[in-house]
C-alpha cells in the first residue's frame, strides 16, 4: 500500500497520474484514506457516515481514462444524493432513510473517477457558518481541535485539511465553501450561478444563492473538478455560463494586468477583526508586487435591506424544508424536532406574506445590478473571507437565553415575536459579523473564492476573498494559480494529535 507521506504529497491530479502509469492502483489509494480517516476522524469528527465496501466494489470497475481516476473523495452529507443511501442533512430525523438515484453532480464525480468514501459533517440543513449539530456532533479544526472548522462545509474542510482525501465537496448558500476553507487553510471556490447542477431531485437551492463545489488543497483540482462537473442539468432553473473553455487550461495563462479593488470594510455586518483586515493589506501588497493594479475601494452595498432580505429566503427556504419533510415523514413535526435556532427560523419564515418573500427577492435581484458599475471599473474585488479568524467550538451557537427565547417562541407558535427589531437585529448582527463578505456573492451570483494565503500568530488560517464578475470564473482561477506559484500553501499542514 501507498505509504502516507506519499498519499499526502499529491493533489487529486497528482494522485490519479500515479494511477495511470501505473506506480498505484485504485484500490491502494482507497485503502491509504481509509487508514487515514480511522486513524484521525476519531479526533475531528469530519466523516459522519462511511461507504468503504461500495468503494472498494467501484474502485476495481475504475475507468483509468478518467481524469480522477481512483482519487478518493468525501461527500457533504447534504443536498448531494447517493441511490440506495441516505442523505442525512444535519438532522436525525432523516435516518437510514434511502435516496431514489445519485442527483447529477454525483453522476458526474462518479464518472471523473472519483471514488465516494463517505459523507462528511454539516450542521442541519447546512444553516450555520459553523459545523455543531445535534445529530452527529461538532466537527473540530485540524489546526486547532477546540476551534471550529467553519460551516456549512465543516466537516469535508476538516477532512481535507487533515489530508483524509485530497478534494471532498460542498455547497454555498452564504458563504460556506468559501468559510471552512478560510478556517482549515484551503482553497474553496464558489462558481457563478448555474454552473453546477441541481438535480434531478433539487431545484434551485435557496432561491439561486447556493451552488455547490468542492474544497480542495490545490487550485488546479478545483479547476479541474468543476470542468468536470460544469453545465446545467434537464429541467434546470439557470441556464450554466460559458466559461470560455476548459478550467485546467485557463491556469496556463497568467493574467495580464489586472485593475482589483480591496477593502476590509464590512460589506455586511459590523466588525472585522484585526487579523482579517491585516491579511487583506498583506495580500494587496502581494497583488500588486505582481504588476497588478490594486486601489481602496468597495461596491454600494444597502446593508440593512440586504440583510433583511436574505433572512426572509433564508426562513422562507427553511419553512418549505420542513414542509417537505412532513411530508415525507407523513407527520407533523414538533418544534422540539429540531435544534432551537432552527425551528424559530422555520417560524419566522412562516409569518413572512407572500409579497414580503417577493420583495425580498426583488431587493436581492437589485443588489445584483447595483454592482454592476463597479465591477465595470474594477476586474475583482478582495476582501477578507470571514469577520474573523476561526472561533472556539460553541462561542458562534445562540446564547443560553437566545435558546430559552427560541424555544419559548416556537412552543407558542409565535412567529410574529422574531420580526421584532429588538429580537431579530441582534441575531442578524451576529450571523453577518461572522460573514460580513461572502453572502453578497451568494446574492449576486458572481464567483468567488477563498485563498489560504495567511495565517495569524496563533497559527490558525485566515484567508481572504476575491470576487469576480459573474461567468468570469476563469480569471479568478488564473489569478489563484499565480498567487499559489508566489506564495504556496500546499505544504502547510496541521500536526494532528
Amino acid at each position: 500500500m501507498i505509504a502516507f507521506d506519499d498519499y499526502a504529497a499529491h493533489d487529486g491530479l497528482g494522485l490519479a497520474a500515479l494511477v495511470k502509469t501505473g506506480q498505484v492502483s485504485a484500490a491502494e489509494l482507497l485503502e491509504a484514506a481509509v487508514a487515514r480517516i480511522d486513524a484521525v476522524n476519531p479526533a475531528l469528527n469530519a466523516v459522519v457516515r462511511t461507504r468503504y465496501d461500495a468503494a472498494r466494489r467501484e474502485a476495481a470497475q475504475i475507468d483509468r481514462a478518467a481524469p480522477f481516476c481512483g482519487v478518493p473523495f468525501l461527500v457533504k452529507d447534504l443536498l448531494a444524493t447517493l441511490a440506495g443511501e441516505p442523505t442525512g442533512q444535519g438532522t436525525a430525523l432523516l435516518g437510514q432513510r434511502p435516496m431514489p438515484q445519485d442527483s447529477t453532480l454525483v453522476q458526474r464525480w462518479r464518472a471523473a473517477g472519483l471514488l465516494l468514501l463517505g459523507r462528511t459533517n454539516t450542521p442541519e440543513f447546512g444553516l450555520t457558518p459553523y459545523t455543531e449539530p445535534r445529530a452527529t456532533g461538532p466537527a473540530r479544526n485540524p489546526w486547532s481541535p477546540e476551534h471550529t472548522p467553519g460551516g456549512s462545509s465543516g466537516g469535508s474542510a476538516a477532512a481535507v485539511a487533515a489530508r483524509m482525501v485530497p478534494v471532498a465537496s460542498g455547497g454555498d448558500g452564504g458563504g460556506s465553501i468559501r468559510i471552512p476553507a478560510s478556517c482549515c487553510g484551503l482553497f474553496g471556490f464558489k462558481p457563478s450561478r448555474g454552473t453546477t447542477p441541481t438535480g434531478p431531485l433539487l431545484g434551485t437551492l435557496w432561491q439561486g444563492l447556493a451552488v455547490e463545489h468542492v474544497l480542495s488543497r490545490s487550485v488546479r483540482d478545483s479547476a479541474a473538478l468543476l470542468d468536470a462537473t460544469v453545465g446545467a442539468d434537464p429541467g434546470a432553473p439557470w441556464a450554466a455560463p460559458d466559461l470560455g473553455g476548459p478550467l485546467l487550461t485557463a491556469l496556463q495563462r497568467p493574467p495580464q494586468r489586472l485593475r482589483i479593488a480591496f477593502s476590509h470594510q464590512p460589506l455586511l455586518g459590523r466588525t472585522v477583526h484585526a487579523d482579517c483586515m491585516a491579511a487583506v493589506q498583506d495580500v494587496a501588497a502581494l497583488l500588486q508586487s505582481l504588476g497588478h493594479e490594486v486601489v481602496e475601494a468597495a461596491p454600494p452595498v444597502d446593508r440593512p435591506a440586504l440583510e433583511q432580505a436574505f433572512v426572509t429566503v433564508l426562513a422562507a427556504e427553511t419553512a418549505a424544508d420542513i414542509a417537505q419533510l412532513e411530508q415525507l415523514l407523513g407527520r407533523r413535526l414538533a418544534g422540539t424536532d429540531f435544534e432551537p435556532a432552527t425551528a424559530a427560523l422555520g417560524l419566522l419564515g412562516c409569518s413572512f406574506r407572500a409579497a414580503e418573500l417577493a420583495l425580498a427577492q426583488r431587493t436581492l435581484q437589485g443588489a445584483s445590478r447595483a454592482l454592476v458599475p463597479f465591477f465595470q471599473t474594477h476586474d475583482l474585488l478582495l476582501t477578507p473571507t470571514l469577520g474573523a479568524p476561526p472561533a472556539l467550538l460553541g462561542a458562534q451557537q445562540p446564547t443560553a437565553a437566545e435558546q430559552r427565547l427560541m424555544r419559548v417562541v416556537t412552543a407558542l407558535g409565535a412567529g410574529g415575536l422574531l420580526r421584532q427589531p429588538a429580537v431579530l437585529q441582534p441575531l442578524l448582527d451576529k450571523t453577518f459579523d461572522t460573514i460580513p463578505f461572502t453572502a453578497l456573492f451568494n446574492i449576486t451570483g458572481q464567483p468567488a473564492m477563498s485563498v489560504p494565503l495567511c495565517w495569524n500568530a496563533a497559527g490558525l488560517p485566515v484567508g481572504v476573498q476575491l470576487a469576480g464578475r459573474f461567468g468570469e470564473d476563469a480569471l479568478l482561477f488564473r489569478l489563484a494559480a499565480q498567487l499559489e506559484q508566489t506564495r504556496p500553501w500546499f505544504h502547510r499542514v496541521p500536526v494532528i494529535g
